[in-house]
């Protein structure tokens, strides 16, 4: 491992040299041996390659075979239609998946275009693409890390990770440092990753890596292999479509073969097989499950959560685990100073982000805005030591630089101290810059005094600690004695225990002489106090993640921060109770694959964790049959979004490699829209339901009407047409209103059904059989009298069953609305878009049956007042059965 190494020994074992760098003739045998420093991108699947690919299933083949039955019967009208069905569907599916995979577009994008390195002894600008290992490169503040490199120097290095690791705040770099040779990415201060971005300071390194064999482009070779898998809806419609398809095979041999013994014509029996092939297959289900899984992407759109991929939307909704990283998705995302000590008295901080709006309360109680001593001397050393800008745009509040030092400009805001005011007053006029060895900054600042300067210095509290000599109280500046620093001390430890990030302060004023010049040094200085800083949770986090325990989902923090930090973050957030519920990478590193599998279900926070911890993490819960959700913004979450069910990706702080990989981005990076989305999930799952339910006891009813026709040795009762004209234009708009049905109340009350559960429940099988029983016996019934009433036009009679038939339909919409309470308790009027729909469907049936050339298409006839006291009086028994059965049920469980 590089990281393991010194750097004279990296140098030697790529044969490369520090100063001189490669020659032209090594660099271009080198390319020759490891190829451009690049990302491969995968093959592409052609437009007709996914186009022929939705011809694949069952049912298709099924309507493909109809339609060639139907042309040779020279039933062209019918062909053209079920034809127009089968391309309609597949260009449908075809949208449905149109979001093309751009994940290693992404990553290639992150790449640096162009890089500084030594070769031939002289520094030149190359293509990042033309870098190989041994190369040597030269990197400054904001500088994109070319390749994985192997730091050989550096000067106060800071490169940010976050996209990589996770950790949000930039890592210190030391060339000098050999990591051990378990440590993960974010603790190898030694190297620096491709893609990663210098913040601060310069140095220079080896490259060890490149391409596909940097850390990024071995995310991007395991992207590559990931296979997407089905969501469980595809494989529950999956399923479905089998068993119609078996159900339909099975039942058109049975009346083939019946009527052969009836001695019908081949070619009659064939078509009359090819009716109940088009009465089985819900044709309109493909489009109807598109069209309201769109409508719930755009209900999610208004809750902040952006769905890519269309199947994810129901998905959401089987949630058993959400995967959440802290930073921002969980937190606020903005460094908040939540105490200080001072005076040697802790006192508490009110406000929470980067608006300056807030109280500094001392016994619970407000301090006074016009503070003056040791606090003033806190809060200025708090602004002129800081090298961040606080920005407010429309009273939206946002730091410039880094987070830590904008949340000090909040503090002292929260007291009426402005850094422009403050730095009118006190201007500054020199700096001793932060750096890893002294761990402090200092600042120098002119004062109306001119014969003195006075010197700010902020750092880790143990080191201003140890270099101060004086201690600023409320009585004044007085010796630091043995006690004052234990008592620092223990109030440093106590900080930090709560997670929070201590900074301590301190000052001094520096005598200036005839010439101008003062001392620059950072001992005998005047020590005022600290500060606790965190990055607070969101409060609305909370209450999602208690409305998750509710809905039975497990909350899980995966973290890129320390331990203790992540604890605290999650007790607070109710996540945890108890540290035994949380492990580190470094533990989780020592674990097999069994003991993943045993810690899975009782660990609720990891921190420190590497990429390849998080697909082990969401492997392990999803062979508990977990459905997973993962959030992330980084290039190290890309393969955890991809092998979870559902990927989410951060909108604000996301990468694009993130964004592309997940199949849900959220805008406003907020873990309550995730639950948001879950409840949608649920709710579109329901929908799902009830109209499968409404469209399968339809289709099944039709079948029957079919079926025991041809037993009684009747004539067809409907023609293929009328069957199309059930299946996509009656039953479709009603299907879809039933798809924008509302939630019903406690929704997120029930637990997460099973990946395994059908969409069709031992409930759903009981109304389905009843309903299509009650609507083919209420058919047959009236096609028997049509047959009686008009023994010489079959064309009357099949009119008669065409209108009970659709009529019966239309009603069982209303009693699909819920599978448990009638519709009394809904509301007839609760659905407005029910009462369209229905209205619409209605509409075209007097169309079908009024209109001259309409039924000279359909084969209908107008019916009069006598035949409609008939199909009405026949058309409401479903709909009554229906709605008895739901009260009877529910009388049965009540006792």
């Amino acid at each position: 491992m590089w990281h393991n190494k010194t750097s004279m020994e990296v140098l030697a074992s790529l044969n490369t040299y520090a100063v001189q760098g490669l020659s032209n003739e090594e660099v271009a045998k080198r390319q020759e041996e490891f190829g451009w420093n690049e990302l491969r991108e995968k093959k592409k699947r052609s437009f007709l390659q996914k186009f022929l690919d939705q011809f694949k299933d069952f049912l298709i083949v099924v309507l493909l075979i109809a339609a060639a039955i139907e042309f040779v019967a020279k039933e062209y009208v019918e062909a053209v239609v079920i034809l127009a069905i089968v391309i309609l569907n597949a260009l449908l599916s075809l949208y449905q998946e149109g979001q093309a995979e751009k994940s290693l577009e992404s990553l290639k994008k992150m790449s640096a275009p162009e890089a500084k390195v030594l070769r031939d002894g002289k520094k030149i600008i190359v293509p990042a693409r033309d870098i190989v290992p041994g190369d040597i490169v030269i990197l400054d503040a904001g500088d994109i890390v070319p390749a994985d490199i192997r730091l050989i120097t550096t000067s106060n290095m800071k490169i940010d990770e976050s996209s990589l690791t996770g950790e949000s705040v930039a890592v210190e770099k030391d060339s000098e440092s050999i990591g051990s040779l378990d440590a993960n990415l974010g603790d190898r201060t030694n190297m620096a990753y491709m893609s990663s971005i210098v913040t601060y300071g310069r140095g220079s390194g080896v490259v060890v890596e490149t391409g596909h064999n940097t850390e990024i482009g071995k995310i991007a070779t395991q992207i590559e292999d990931i296979k997407d898998e089905l969501t469980p809806l595809q494989e529950k419609l999956e399923k479905l479509g089998k068993i119609l398809g078996y159900l339909t095979i099975g039942v058109c041999a049975i009346v083939f073969i019946l009527g052969l013994i009836q001695k019908r014509e081949i070619l009659h029996m064939l078509l009359v097989s090819v009716s109940l092939a088009v009465a089985a297959i819900p044709e309109g289900l493909p489009a109807i499950v598109t069209i309201v899984l769109s409508i719930g992407m755009n209900r999610m759109v208004r809750k902040n959560a952006i769905v890519k991929k269309l199947l994810a939307v129901e998905t959401l909704g089987s949630t058993t685990v959400i995967c959440s990283d802290k930073t921002g998705t969980l937190t606020q995302n903005e460094m908040t100073v939540t105490r200080l000590y001072a005076n040697h008295e802790f006192l508490e901080v009110t406000g929470k982000g980067y608006e300056p709006k807030g109280e500094i309360l001392k016994d619970g109680k407000p301090i006074s805005k016009q503070t003056f001593g040791h606090l003033k001397a806190l809060f200025y050393a708090s602004i002129l030591d800081n090298d961040a800008e606080l920005s407010a745009s429309n009273n939206l509040y946002s730091i410039i630089g880094d987070p830590t030092e904008g949340a000090l400009l909040t503090l002292a805001g929260k007291m009426g101290f402005t850094k422009e005011e403050v730095e009118v007053e006190q201007p500054r006029i020199d700096e001793l810059p932060f750096d890893s060895e002294r761990k402090m900054m200092s600042t120098f600042h002119t004062t109306p005094d001119d014969s003195k300067v006075v010197q700010y210095v902020k750092g880790a509290p143990d080191i201003v600690l140890s270099r101060s000599k004086y201690i600023y109280t409320e009585e004044g500046i007085r010796l630091l004695e043995a006690h004052d620093y234990q008592r620092v001390e223990e109030a440093n430890l106590t900080m930090a225990k709560d997670a929070l990030r201590v900074l301590g302060y301190a000052f001094k004023m520096n005598q200036v002489d005839e010439d101008g010049r003062f001392e620059k040094n950072e001992d005998d200085l005047i020590f005022i106090g600290l500060t606790g800083m965190i990055d607070p949770p969101r409060e609305e986090a909370k209450d999602a993640i208690a409305l998750c325990k509710d809905a039975g989902i497990d909350t899980v923090m995966i973290t890129g921060d320390y331990q203790e930090t992540a604890f605290q973050i999650a007790k607070e957030l109710g996540i945890v109770t108890s540290h035994e519920e949380t492990i580190s990478g470094q533990e989780l590193s020592k674990l097999s694959d069994e003991e993943y599998l045993d810690i899975v279900k009782r660990i609720k926070v990891y921190s420190r964790v590497s990429p390849e911890q998080k697909v082990k993490i969401v492997q392990a819960l999803r062979q508990h049959d977990d459905v997973v959700a993962m959030t992330g913004d980084g290039v190290n979450d890309a393969l955890a979004l991809k092998r979870s069910d559902i990927g989410i990706s951060m909108g604000i702080t996301g990468t694009d490699v993130a964004k592309n990989t997940a199949d849900v981005v959220l805008t406003d990076d907020n873990f309550a829209s995730i639950v948001h989305a879950v409840e949608e999930g649920r709710i579109i799952f329901a929908n799902i339901q009830k109209f499968v339910l409404f469209l399968l006891s339809c289709n099944i009813g039709e079948i029957l009407l079919v079926f025991f026709a041809m037993v009684f040795g009747w004539q067809e009762p409907l023609k293929p047409i009328h069957l199309l004209w059930l299946n996509l234009i009656t039953d479709s708009l009603p299907a879809l209103a039933l798809g924008v049905e509302p939630g019903e109340p406690g929704i997120m009350k029930l637990k997460p059904r099973s990946k395994n559960d059908a969409i069709i429940n031992t409930n759903m099988t009981v109304t389905i059989v009843l309903q299509s029983i009650a609507i083919a016996a209420a058919t047959l019934i009236s096609f028997n009298w049509a047959l009686n009433l008009y023994p010489d036009s079959i064309t009357h009679a099949r009119t008669i069953v065409f209108s009970t038939l659709i009529l019966s339909e239309l009603l069982r919409a209303f009693s699909s609305r819920s599978l448990d309470r009638p519709l009394w308790e809904i509301g007839l009027l609760t659905n407005k878009k029910m009462i369209s729909a229905v209205s619409i469907s209605f509409s075209l049936l007097l169309v079908a049956l009024y209109i001259p050339f309409m039924q000279t298409i359909f084969d209908t006839f107008a019916l009069g007042w006598k035949d409609w006291r008939i199909v009405v009086s026949l058309a409401i028994v479903p709909f009554i059965v229906g709605e008895l059965y739901k009260v009877l049920k529910n009388l049965l469980v009540r006792k």
